[in-house]
């Protein structure tokens, strides 16, 4: 049987863009949430056709008639008389005995409600999301979409506290254990994200009636959610490589200990190692090595003397220029001073030269 809803139409809206025309907001009220769409005089139009096609025969209220010589935009009279008239041809379908109408898919669609075999193959559509894209139909239906994200979250939740057990577990056995039920579940989380994200982009897509499936707050929100699922996963992926890791450096140095333990600890080399002398020192003994590091430290001195000559002269140049600079400053201030001066004196030349003409 069809599941039921309480259907009004409470108030109409004007819509500018791309042109004036009157939104119609339409209220559903189910069992376990409430929702608003907004539709248009032609969208009405078009349910009217698809349900007669559908169900064969015309829905048992007739549409508001066209009125062809007064916009709704510019009398609310009329907005009001056809806001009552579409609200009764909902209710009217909503509430009758037959339920071909209902059963359409025109009819959920137009409403964004679910499908009616949305219970029965709920649990088969998650199985192949759990078990891979292959052969599976992308999630179209709003509150399927909800329900697999609830899955989502028990699986990062189980994953969560899978990798709490390995943490705590004292044998190696029972850490394998636990890594490997922690990845089973965050690999199935992956595939579930990437249907949940497929899902979405199908959901924003217009529909049918030229309108978007879901409102652009309700897919803000959901986005929000696939990211914080999507964070919540890699941290998850994140802390079970951590442990990994550290499992690994641990096992090295237990390793490394006993055979400390055994072996005793290892003799330190000595001498000078073969393979790793240049062609400078292959040919010397250990006393001619010695003669030629001294050799070079004495050439690296030198260098840095050499170096220290050359940025001392060129400290030497910085304090000439500077002082450059304040000479050639104090030229420019009093040129300035005698351009001031001049331009004094033909002011007042300016000012006698007038009185005279």
């Amino acid at each position: 049987m069809t599941q039921r809803v309480e259907i009004s139409i409470p108030t109409t809206q004007t819509s500018s863009t791309p042109k004036l025309y009157t939104l119609y907001n339409i209220t559903l009220r189910l069992p376990l949430r409430s929702f608003t769409l907004q539709k248009r005089y032609t969208d009405f139009t078009t349910l009217q056709n698809v349900l007669t096609s559908q169900a064969g025969a015309a829905p048992p209220a007739p549409l508001p008639s066209k009125s062809w010589f007064t916009r709704t935009t510019s009398s609310p009279q009329l907005t009001e008389e056809r806001r009552k008239g579409l609200e009764i041809y909902l209710k009217t379908i909503n509430e009758s005995d037959d339920e071909r109408w209902r059963n359409t898919s025109a009819w959920r669609t137009f409403l964004n409600l679910p499908s009616n075999n949305t219970s029965r193959s709920s649990t088969s559509t998650l199985h192949s999301v759990l078990n891979g894209p292959g052969g599976s139909h992308p999630i179209t239906d709003p509150v399927v979409w909800l329900d697999h994200h609830r899955d989502l979250k028990a699986q990062l939740h189980d994953a969560r506290l899978h990798l709490t057990r390995r943490d705590q577990a004292s044998t190696t056995q029972a850490q394998h254990e636990a890594s490997a039920q922690a990845k089973k579940f965050l690999v199935r989380a992956g595939t579930m994200l990437q249907a949940l994200d497929t899902g979405l982009e199908h959901l924003s897509s217009t529909s049918s009636w030229g309108t978007p499936k879901l409102g652009e707050g309700e897919l803000r929100r959901r986005r929000d959610l696939l990211s914080s699922a999507k964070r919540e996963k890699e941290g998850l992926e994140n802390l079970l490589s951590a442990m990994v890791a550290k499992t690994a450096v641990d096992k090295t140095v237990a390793d490394k200990s006993d055979s400390t333990a055994l072996l005793g600890p290892p003799k330190p080399a000595s001498g000078r190692v073969l393979g790793k002398e240049s062609d400078k020192t292959r040919a010397l003994d250990n006393q001619g090595v010695l003669q030629l590091q001294k050799q070079m430290m004495q050439e690296q001195d030198e260098d840095v003397m050499v170096l220290a000559r050359a940025v001392a002269r060129q400290k030497e140049l910085a304090v000439q220029i500077q002082e450059e600079l304040a000479v050639q400053n104090d030229m420019l201030g009093m040129l300035d001073e005698d351009v001031t001066r001049v331009q004094g004196k033909m002011d007042v030349a300016r000012k006698r030269i007038g009185k005279i003409s």
